[in-house]
Parts: C-alpha cells; sequence; structure tokens
C-alpha cells in the first residue's frame, strides 16, 4: 500500500515539474513574441517634415522616420473616423460589414464569423490595450461603428502580466480641430502653402498655420510615447506603427474622396529588422493593417479580411486603392473612388446634391467654409476654388494625378481618356458587386435621428461662440475673424 502511495506522489511530482517546465516554456515563448504599438492620429494628412512640409517643425517624426520605413503612399478608405477605424480594427472595408455609414443609432453586432484583430491577439496569449496619451489609465478612441464591448483587456501595456507580449493602441486626439496654437514654435500665416482650390485669404492662411502648429503638439506627444518605450527598455522589442485615421480636417478634404481626405501618414519602425530610413511608394490601404500585423505578430490572417500583407515583399503590390463615402453625420450622400498610382476615378450616386450640403459639424468648426460660401455669392472665387461650391456635381471624375496632383482639372470628359475611364468604370462595377454590401436608402428614422443630433449640436455650438442660433454667414465670418488672429513671428533655434 505505502508502495502505491509512493508510486502516486512519484507520479504527482512528474506532472508537477512537466507542468512547470511548460509553463516556463510558455513564459519563453512570450517573451520572444512581437510586441506591436498602433500610435494613431486623428485627421492627420500627410504634413509632416519627414513628408516634405519644410515649413512645420515635427523632429521627433522626422527622426522615427528615419530609424523606421515610411511609406508614401498609404490611404484610409474612407475620409472620416468611424468607418475608416472600424475598418483598421476589421480589416474589412465599412460597406462590407455595415459599418459604412457615420455613427448609427441602432449599431449592430459584427456579421457571423468577422471579429475585432485583437480576438486573435488575445487567442495567442497577447495582452490588448487601448489608451488614452493624457491617461495611461482611461480608455482610447474606439468609435467603431459595430457593437464594441470589451475588444481590448486594459489601457496600457503596463497592465500586463509579466513577460506577456502586447498589442496595443494609444489614440493621440491631434490635430482634429479646434486646433491647438504651438506658442514655442509658432507658424507663420504668411509662409504657408495653400492648395489651389483655396482662396489666397488671411483667414484661409490662419487656419493652415493653426492646423500646422496642432500637429507640432502631435510631434511632441509621439516623442513622449517613443521616450517611454525607451525608459521601460521595450523599444528593441516593440514594433511602432505611427498612422492617422484620416486624412486632413479641411474644406474638401475629411468626408471626401480627395487625397487631402485619404492620405495619411504611415511609418513603422523594426527593431533591427529593417534597413533604417527606407521609404516605400507601394499603394497601401489602412484595410491592410490587420492582416499585415496579425503576420508580423506569427498570427494566421483569417480568410475573410479584405485587406492584404502589404509587409511581406512576395505578396504582389497593389494595383489600386478603393475608397468609399456614405452618410456623414446628418449629411446624405454616396460617393465611391479608386486610386492608382496615377490616376483617381471618383462616382458620385448624387450628383444632384452639392459638395457642400450643410454640415453642422463643419459650419460650426471649419471657417473657411463660410469663407468661400460668402466669396462665392460674391463672385470672388477662381474658376478652380468656385467649382467645389456649385449646387450639384459631376457623376464621374477623373485624375491624372502626376500631372494634377491637386486633383482640380477632372478628365472625363476629355475623349483622350475615354479608354481609361471605360477601363475604371468596369473595375468600380466589380468592386461594388464583391464589396458594397450596404443597404440604399439608409432607414429614415437612423437619418432623422442624425439631423436632430446635429441640429442640437450645432444651436449648442452656436450658442458658445456667443452668436444666434441660425446667424447668418457674415456674423459667423466676423468671428473667426476675430477667433484667428496670427500667431506672429518668433525666432526659434531648431
Amino acid at each position: 500500500m505505502m508502495n502505491q502511495k509512493k508510486v502516486l506522489s512519484l507520479i504527482v511530482i512528474v506532472l508537477m515539474a512537466l507542468s512547470c517546465n511548460q509553463q516556463s516554456r510558455n513564459v519563453e515563448n512570450d517573451l520572444d513574441k512581437t510586441n506591436i504599438l498602433w500610435i494613431v492620429a486623428d485627421d492627420l494628412g500627410a504634413d509632416l517634415g519627414c513628408y516634405g512640409d519644410s515649413l512645420i517643425y515635427t523632429p521627433n517624426l522626422d527622426r522615427f522616420a528615419s530609424e523606421g520605413v515610411k511609406y508614401n503612399n498609404f490611404y484610409t478608405v474612407t475620409a472620416v473616423c468611424s468607418p475608416s477605424r472600424s475598418t483598421m480594427i476589421t480589416g474589412m472595408y465599412p460597406v462590407s460589414i455595415n459599418c459604412h455609414q457615420h455613427r448609427t443609432q441602432y449599431k449592430d453586432s459584427l456579421p457571423e464569423g468577422i471579429y475585432p484583430v485583437t480576438k486573435y491577439f488575445k487567442d495567442t496569449g497577447y495582452f490588448t490595450s487601448n489608451g488614452d496619451f493624457r491617461d495611461k489609465n482611461r480608455a482610447g478612441k474606439q468609435d467603431y461603428n459595430f457593437k464594441a464591448d470589451s475588444i481590448f483587456d486594459g489601457t496600457d501595456w503596463s497592465q500586463r502580466k509579466p513577460g506577456q507580449p502586447f498589442f496595443s493602441q494609444i489614440q493621440v486626439h491631434y490635430p482634429h480641430r479646434a486646433f491647438t496654437r504651438d506658442s514655442l514654435f509658432p507658424v507663420d500665416q504668411n509662409s504657408v502653402h495653400l492648395p489651389p482650390y483655396y482662396p489666397d485669404h488671411k483667414i484661409a492662411r490662419q487656419d493652415w498655420a493653426l492646423y500646422l502648429e496642432t500637429i507640432q503638439i502631435l510631434d511632441r506627444e509621439v516623442g513622449e510615447i517613443l521616450k517611454r518605450l525607451d525608459e521601460e527598455g521595450l523599444a528593441d522589442s516593440t514594433v511602432v506603427f505611427f498612422f492617422g485615421d484620416q486624412g486632413r480636417c479641411m474644406v474638401r478634404a475629411k468626408q471626401f474622396m480627395y487625397d487631402g481626405g485619404i492620405h495619411t501618414p504611415l511609418i513603422i519602425r523594426y527593431p533591427g529588422k529593417m534597413h533604417k530610413g527606407d521609404v516605400k511608394n507601394i499603394l497601401v490601404s489602412n484595410v491592410d493593417l490587420a492582416p499585415a500585423t496579425l503576420a508580423l505578430a506569427g498570427i494566421k490572417i483569417p480568410d475573410y479580411m479584405q485587406g492584404t500583407d502589404f509587409l511581406d515583399p512576395d505578396i504582389p503590390e497593389r494595383e489600386y486603392v478603393f475608397t468609399m463615402r456614405d452618410r456623414r453625420d446628418e449629411t446624405v450622400d454616396r460617393i465611391r473612388a479608386i486610386r492608382t498610382k496615377n490616376f483617381k476615378y471618383i462616382r458620385n450616386f448624387y450628383p444632384e446634391r452639392p459638395y457642400t450640403q450643410f454640415n453642422a459639424y463643419k459650419k460650426r468648426q471649419y471657417p473657411v467654409l463660410t469663407l468661400m460660401q460668402i466669396m462665392h455669392r460674391e463672385g470672388k472665387l477662381t474658376p478652380v476654388q468656385d467649382r467645389f461650391m456649385k449646387d450639384t456635381k459631376p457623376s464621374e471624375e477623373l485624375y491624372d494625378l502626376t500631372s494634377d496632383p491637386w486633383e482640380i482639372h477632372s478628365l472625363a470628359g476629355d475623349k483622350k481618356y475615354s479608354d481609361t475611364l471605360r477601363y475604371f468604370r468596369k473595375l468600380m462595377d466589380s468592386l461594388l458587386l464583391k464589396y458594397d454590401k450596404g443597404i440604399y436608402p439608409e432607414d429614415e428614422e437612423e437619418i432623422l435621428y442624425a439631423k436632430e443630433l446635429m441640429e442640437q449640436r450645432y444651436k449648442k455650438g452656436m450658442k458658445r461662440m456667443g452668436l444666434n442660433l441660425q446667424p447668418m454667414d457674415e456674423e459667423i465670418l466676423e468671428y473667426w475673424k476675430k477667433q484667428l488672429t496670427p500667431t506672429g513671428k518668433k525666432e526659434n533655434i531648431r
């Protein structure tokens, strides 16, 4: 009997030892896994020093680019946050998963079998977090157009178990409006380079200068995040992605399919694995972020994901990116676009509606919108500037991006480009059949909810600005003239 007990005891000891060894091996395996950090900026165009803007001062991001890989042709699937962020976290086009309308009242679950990318990280032992730069104990912006409970384990990687790898996001609010002045390095409004579709007016110049100053604040915040990785000894074991959720928060940019709205920086630093300072000109879409990040961590990419692993040199380069716009706040529209390296094709499904349909958010936040509306009525805009203010828009637009990077001369009616137009029409038809699963028109209850919500916000916004609830454009412009005072010149050592 005693012999049996000794044998059983020995078996238990052996099993415990094996279990401990297995746990030890699991910890070692976890320690070998790659940490991944996404730093996500809000409403950032490709306006950094390392992207060619000589006026702006972004030393931290410029240095970060010199340590990693800079992608010159990174585009988001849309130009507003909630559908774009829905794509980032799922690897799916928003029109394929009912996430295309901007902020719906009745959010639904993701289609069966489709999950946020964090599920796959959790399943393989990763700690997942999403935090706000200003407070590591505060959840960062999600803004997904689907039910999104318990997607992340926490708000900061410091909350993980010892030795546990992490997939983390840090959300940086800048340069989202309202803009923030940079008193250390003010940008001279007289030195900014405005797009040709903007009037050369002091209000437009100062608004743009403040946008650049806000990016400089963003740069300092990113510098603090990178410094923290160094101080915690994580810089050499963490792949860092920096990108924006969409492009500039400017007229003819945010919410639209022109490059100003969908072009944003993408910089990736791979410790010890890539040539420092590399520059890539391949086309990348933010639908590619989820699959590429999974692959980087050694996790199998789900077959349903619509993006590709752009980090794999054996996978063919993208020939185009597919972008889209639907209802944005209370403003109903439907636009689809295809961008290749050389061309942009845009299809407007509501040509009878102007580009500048009323939008409460833009009317409250965009001084240049009101400026251009007044100048349009007064006949003071150039033909290029005035085109965006028309009462209707063309059903199709085609731009040669090589000769026309600002997308101001549509070639849709040019017979020389008839073959090119036919090619894009056919490609667009195929993409709509393959990916566009949205229901049109949208439920009237959703549209009414959005209109009532934005009407309330508009009235509150006007009250905060000290204006009437339904002010004249001239009153709004007068408010901005007082608000947008020049920061002035200042000698700085950069």
